[in-house]
């Protein structure tokens, strides 16, 4: 069994068996009672989460995660995850939302909901320039990089099939290894890329092909149906006053799309 059917399927039976998940009908009433957001976040995916040079939190999903935070009238405090373990963490209670450029897919939505899209986020195949790759055919017995258990990774399964996927446990590995050389064609997000790029200045990489464009949105457990309907006003409030693109335009240096696409 592939580890990314795997992980779904362990999570799907943890739910049926009941393991101690949290009671997630009252995670609404459970926020505001302890006066704070759970809010697990990937700090190492520029520019969604990341650290700046005092070690401070920072990137678009941060600050969405405050504005999230604000409209609900608490405090937010981050619980710092990877690729792979984000929805873990919300299933096992350890969080309560998951704010992580979380992409919505039909195999995440077998396991937890998602709030109405707030941001996008392309899946591309980039490599240095040089490099002559127009059709997926032409990376045929190539090696091709990517982050373990996330959607760029399902997508690169699916459509390179001919090309060895190599799989980076997080976003700041795979950055790590296209700075240093060690992998050279990457499937992945344009932000990504672009943090490599910023430590690979003469030998920059660039979009070869877009495989999809998926909207990304907050994960929450299934039975949260008012924390949910609450999340979805905010993101209606914050993309209609512009605050939501405003935050996506000040670390992508492009605009949200005019109309939103649906997950």
């Amino acid at each position: 069994m592939k580890r990314r059917h795997f992980i779904l399927a362990s999570m799907t039976a943890a739910l049926m068996i009941g393991m101690p998940l949290a009671a997630s009908a009252d995670t609404l009433d459970t926020i505001k009672a302890r006066g704070k957001l759970l809010a697990a976040i990937d700090l190492g995916s520029p520019p969604f989460g990341m650290t700046d040079d005092k070690l401070q939190p920072v990137g678009s999903e941060v600050e969405s995660a405050k504005l999230l935070a604000d409209y609900l009238g608490v405090p937010l405090e981050i619980v710092q995850v990877t690729s792979p373990n984000r929805i873990p963490f919300l299933l096992t209670g350890k969080a309560d939302v998951v704010i992580a450029s979380l992409s919505i897919s039909d195999e995440r939505k077998k396991v937890i909901d998602f709030a109405d899209p707030h941001g996008v986020i392309q899946v591309i195949v980039a490599a240095p320039k040089g490099t002559e790759i127009k059709t997926i055919e032409d990376l045929t017995g190539k090696e091709v990089a990517t982050t373990r258990g996330t959607t760029n990774d399902n997508e690169a399964t699916k459509q390179l099939t001919k090309s060895t996927i190599t799989r980076y446990d997080d976003d700041a590995t795979l950055v790590t290894a296209l700075v240093s050389g060690q992998a050279g064609i990457m499937a992945s997000a344009p932000q990504i890329m672009n943090a490599a790029n910023e430590r690979r200045k003469n030998d920059p990489l660039e979009t070869k092909i877009v495989l999809k464009t998926n909207p990304y949105a907050v994960g929450v457990r299934k039975e949260d149906t008012a924390l949910k309907e609450a999340i979805n006003k905010w993101v209606a409030q914050d993309l209609k006053n512009g605050k939501l693109n405003e935050i996506y335009k000040k670390y992508n240096n492009v605009e949200l799309p005019a109309e939103m696409p649906k997950g």
